[in-house]
């Protein structure tokens, strides 16, 4: 086990696989977008040499707060309140990166916490935004959106069968009173359709839209990768895990350079670019062990890249 999970008690998905994967240099350059509780930084950054670099991103404040107060005393370590999706803003990113670190999804802290409002299994506020001083909350665009709006965003980020029926539901519910709660949104979603699938709560999948909705997630996931490509230097790697379809289709996608072009009226399409980035082997699962020791792992996929030398 390593020093990481000692000090926190929290076990960072496929730590070994992602380490292996960077291919870290003592004195390369590295980005951890998505901060969350640090395991991953923490390995890259113990494996660095003094001429080394670990730059630390993350849309939630907590995150950063976190991050500032560990490594205040570390020069090499800088820390950036942000979304990965603008790492190529940052100049140090965009002077160029050795490898990037991704973890998509909610983090253990933020699912862990009530008061962020991610998770039906407590109660509490319906905001669900990962970085809680800007936008909307779920509560707030459910209090505005159209039914068939809602209906689209269940469907297309949460695969929700029954999207039209819970959409409805909640219309109806907001014309007496706006839901506010977790518990309130979860309870409607169960009144709405039921309990269908066993070992499966009702609203999972509907908490999962409005979550990846809220905060752009795959929009992000989009800019981040091709921001990512931008700041790797020829040879760097990208790592990148995924925690349902949606986002690693995304991913699988990009690293094959299979990005959608709008066809054009009685042209033919344009030349396609060699894709930046080269797969490194297939794509990675979490083994039964790490799975029984950490569940968050058991949906996780790990995609390595690598960029191309003519892509600089």
């Amino acid at each position: 086990m390593t020093h990481a999970l000692q000090v926190l008690g929290h076990e960072p998905v496929m730590l070994t696989q992602v380490v292996a994967g960077l291919c870290i240099k003592t004195d390369g350059t590295y980005l951890d977008g998505t901060f969350g509780r640090g395991g991953h930084a923490r390995a890259v950054l113990a494996r660095l040499g003094p001429q080394g670099r670990l730059l630390v991103m993350d849309r939630d404040p907590e995150a950063i707060a976190s991050a500032q107060r560990e490594f205040a005393g570390d020069a090499r370590v800088a820390v950036r309140h942000g979304n990965f999706a603008d790492m190529a803003d940052w100049p140090s990113a965009l002077a160029g990166l050795d490898g990037v670190m991704l973890d998509l999804g909610v983090s253990s802290p933020q699912l862990d916490d009530a008061g962020r409002g991610f998770s039906f299994q407590g109660d509490g506020p319906l905001d669900m935004r990962m970085d809680p001083t800007r936008g909307l909350s779920v509560a707030q665009w459910l209090a505005q959106a159209g039914e068939v709006e809602i209906s689209d965003v269940l469907w297309r980020h949460g695969e929700e069968r029954m999207s039209r029926r819970i959409a409805k539901a909640i219309v109806e519910q907001r014309r007496e009173r706006p839901l506010v709660t977790t518990r309130e949104l979860a309870d409607l979603v169960i009144r709405a359709i039921g309990r269908r699938e066993p070992h499966k709560h009702p609203a999972t999948r509907t908490f999962q839209a409005l979550r990846i909705h809220i905060n752009d997630e795959l929009g992000s996931l989009q800019a981040g990768l091709a921001a990512a490509a931008r700041c790797l230097r020829p040879g760097g790697r990208l790592a990148v895990i995924s925690f349902h379809s949606l986002e690693d289709r995304i991913v699988k996608n990009f690293i094959r350079g299979e990005v959608a072009r709008a066809p054009r009226r009685g042209l033919p399409l344009p030349p396609v670019a060699p894709a930046p980035l080269l797969a490194v082997g297939h794509a990675i699962q979490a083994d039964a062990a790490e799975v029984a020791r950490n569940p968050r792992a058991r949906s996780a996929v790990l995609r390595i890249a690598c960029k191309r030398a003519e892509a600089a």
